[in-house]
């Protein structure tokens, strides 16, 4: 008999076999210690700090040869930590005013920071709370006279259990590593987006199930169910290989095809897009068949930068992204931040529920001569090929009108300046608050079209905050609900005669492309990886046979029922 699967975050897709290897990371046993002289204490200390750096620097490079520079830039937050005075500079001066050993005060303050930042109700802050816990580790054990374990020598077919995991440690596995189970860990973790990038099944947020792993034991992974199997019988066993084999082939396939445009059995053309973050994605997305970017976000020139970035700046990343896709369409989602995201040169205020706060839309509305900066460069860059500007979190009319008004005063300074910008761009917006699905029929009248974000509306939709592990489990986009929210956004787009597009995790789900094309829409964006399989899921759908299976599916009662018909078909 079949052992009963454990539950947790599916935070990587894919299946895995692998024989299970707990990965018990040292942390030093910390003694308190009454010091004579403060001085020299600091700098040993400030010495570790220097060669922590150096380690970091090399983690990073590696990392960029080997896997790409989005992931390289992990390490970016660890090194930003050893420079953060908040940080180094509290234990230094701790070091001095208690008279205590650097061991003890660098213990304090991490798990002091550690905590403030898990505390946040911003998800993107609460992995950073894994972050600096990682640099503290490496720091610990460095002014110890210890080295960090090395990932690199677990064995091939190894599955990698643990309490959690660094991104350090994720991207040192070998290439041979089946897959990763942790206890603790959401989708937004950066160990989740490192597993994801290499291809390794994982399964977070295990919670105390874990404690059922023992090393040695036989694992099946499902990354997308966020299931694992302990010590499977030679039935189940069996049947997980056939799958992985099939799900092997399927990949190879689809990749021969990924250059091919995504076409209905009977006709109807889809248009198969790539989500990017930065022009370093751009190369991946052209080898995996992208046809265009659904989304492209332009967070990261805000994120990592120490200022506002500038007109030119922008303009610049703007028109190599177009240029690179030539004639095909680059969505630019224009910036989605505020209270919910750090940037350091900016003085905003904390608040009590970033997610339904002062961000995206509202934060540019309420700062034009920031986003008249962005409009600005996007309206020049849109010469350089087929610019789509995009704007998030809409709410109701009277935003896109601002916004569109921002964006004719910005056209008309350009104009009396004597700079060239596009005879003409598409303008649309996300749809990821539930008023914007509800109210679509009257935001469609004011746009070109409209890209459904998943991820937010389906966490506002059902309340459930897909960082957090104890409601994660609520957390499907395949839920009837949402559905339906798709469903009227695709209806209202239709009769305006305007593209629906999505451009969320649901979208490169290869189960689950029948509904969505059966749903209505035309357009689905994704991560590189995802496309070429999404577009070999896409030949082999008959329309109407979609339509009658999202006719279905929008009468179930829960996700799970949703996606087992779904694979049924």
């Amino acid at each position: 008999m079949a052992t009963e699967p454990l539950n947790g975050v599916g935070a990587a897709p894919g299946l895995a076999i692998g024989r299970a290897v707990w990965w018990r990371k040292e942390t030093p046993q910390v003694e308190t210690k009454t010091i004579s002289d403060a001085e020299a204490e600091v700098d040993r200390f400030e010495e570790t700090v220097n060669q922590a750096k150096e380690q970091i620097t090399r983690l990073r490079e590696t990392t960029r040869e080997r896997i790409g520079e989005e992931e390289a830039g992990i390490f970016d937050a660890h090194l930003s930590f050893l420079e953060d005075p908040a940080y180094i500079d509290e234990i230094k001066n701790r070091i001095r005013d208690q008279k205590k050993n650097a061991e003890s005060v660098c213990q304090s303050v991490t798990e002091e920071m550690s905590q403030m930042l898990s505390s946040l109700p911003d998800e993107y802050m609460q992995a950073r709370a894994d972050d600096i816990g990682d640099v503290g580790n490496r720091l610990l054990l460095l002014l110890s006279g210890r080295q960090p374990l090395d990932p690199s020598l677990l064995e091939a077919g190894s599955v990698v259990v643990a309490e959690e995991l660094a991104p350090s440690d994720t991207a040192q596995f070998p290439p041979g590593i089946a897959g990763m189970v942790t206890a603790r860990g959401s989708q937004t973790a950066h160990a989740a987006i490192m597993a994801r990038t290499l291809g390794i099944p994982a399964v977070l947020g295990l919670g105390s199930s874990i404690d059922n792993v023992s090393d040695g034991d036989t694992v099946i992974i499902d990354g997308d169910e966020g299931t694992i199997v302990l010590n499977p019988d030679a039935d189940t066993e069996e049947k997980a290989r056939r799958e992985m084999e099939r799900q092997q082939q399927l990949r190879e396939k689809a990749l021969e095809k990924a250059e091919q445009d995504a076409v209905t059995a009977d006709g109807e053309r889809i248009q198969v897009f790539a989500n990017i973050g930065g022009l370093k994605d751009i190369e991946t997305a052209l080898a995996n068949g992208a046809e265009g970017v659904g989304l492209f976000r332009t967070e990261f020139l805000y994120l990592e930068n120490d200022h506002w970035p500038t007109e030119e700046e922008q303009f610049d990343a703007y028109r190599k992204a177009l240029e690179a896709f030539g004639d095909k369409p680059v969505v630019i989602r224009t910036l989605d931040i505020g209270g919910d995201k750090d940037l350091p040169y900016a003085e905003l205020p904390e608040e009590e529920n970033p997610f339904l706060g002062h961000r995206a839309i509202r934060f540019c509305l309420s700062n034009p001569e920031i986003f008249k900066t962005q409009l600005r460069a996007l309206l020049r860059a849109g010469v350089y090929g087929d610019l789509w500007m995009m704007f998030p979190m809409v709410e109701n009319v009277s935003e896109i009108q601002e916004a569109k008004s921002l964006l004719d005063e910005c056209r008309q300074e350009l104009d009396q300046e004597g700079i060239p910008t596009a005879d003409s761009i598409k303008v649309g917006i996300m749809v990821e608050v539930p008023a914007a699905a509800i109210g679509a029929d009257l935001l469609a009248g004011e746009v070109d079209f409209m890209s459904i974000g998943t991820n937010d509306l389906t966490q506002y939709t059902l309340a459930a905050d897909r960082g957090n592990e104890q409601v994660s489990h609520l957390y499907d986009a395949a839920h009837p609900a949402v559905l339906r929210l798709v469903r009227q956004t695709c209806e209202a787009a239709r009769k305006r005669g305007i593209i629906a597009g999505m451009c969320g995790e649901l979208a490169g789900d290869p189960e689950m492309a029948e509904v969505l094309i059966g749903l209505g829409l035309h357009e689905l964006s994704m991560s590189a990886g995802a496309i070429p399989v999404v577009k070999e899921q896409v030949r082999r759908t008959q329309t109407e046979e979609a339509r009658h299976l999202a006719d279905r599916v929008l009468e179930l009662d829960s996700p799970q029922k949703v996606r087992q018909t779904a694979q049924k078909g």
